[in-house]
């Protein structure tokens, strides 16, 4: 039995507990706001569940392990999966991952626009409010996202 979309907003709360964005805000906002962008994209289930735990794994709130064994279909564990940024890959090699993994991009398009909203950004001071916003624009660019 698959985990319902309950559970897995709940354990992925649980898991980034205590965490903040780089505005302070709590983390679970952050996973929430992206869930809701998914959905209101058109994703299904399987992105949505992928939404809630994109981070999970590379924040170490949960590990590789535990997806693998997690009652989630293959469709959210490879999405989570390609999310995951990985030590010393470039943003070609993480953009061609996403746009090869079917569903990521949706998430990551997500993802993506509210880490660009620009009242996240407003409360950042100037060096690191325009260094994400450069790399925020530069991944829109490698995942064909421009408008």
């Amino acid at each position: 039995m698959t985990l319902t979309p309950d559970e897995v907003e709940a354990i992925a709360r649980s898991a980034h507990e205590g965490q903040t964005d780089k505005s302070g805000r709590p983390y679970a906002e952050h996973l929430a706001a992206v869930a809701g962008g998914v959905r209101a994209r058109g994703g299904d289930e399987h992105q949505i569940a992928a939404a809630w735990l994109h981070d999970a794994i590379e924040d170490d709130a949960l590990t590789e392990q535990w997806l693998q064994e997690a009652a989630l279909s293959r469709r959210t564990k490879d999405i989570v999966l390609a999310m995951t940024k990985r030590p010393g890959e470039s943003p070609e090699e993480y953009a061609a991952r996403i746009l090869a993994t079917p569903g990521a991009r949706l998430v990551k398009e997500s993802d993506l626009a509210h880490n660009s909203d620009p009242a996240r950004l407003a409360v950042l001071d100037e060096p690191t409010r325009v260094r994400l916003t450069e790399k925020y624009a530069r991944m829109r660019a490698l995942l064909g996202l421009e408008s």
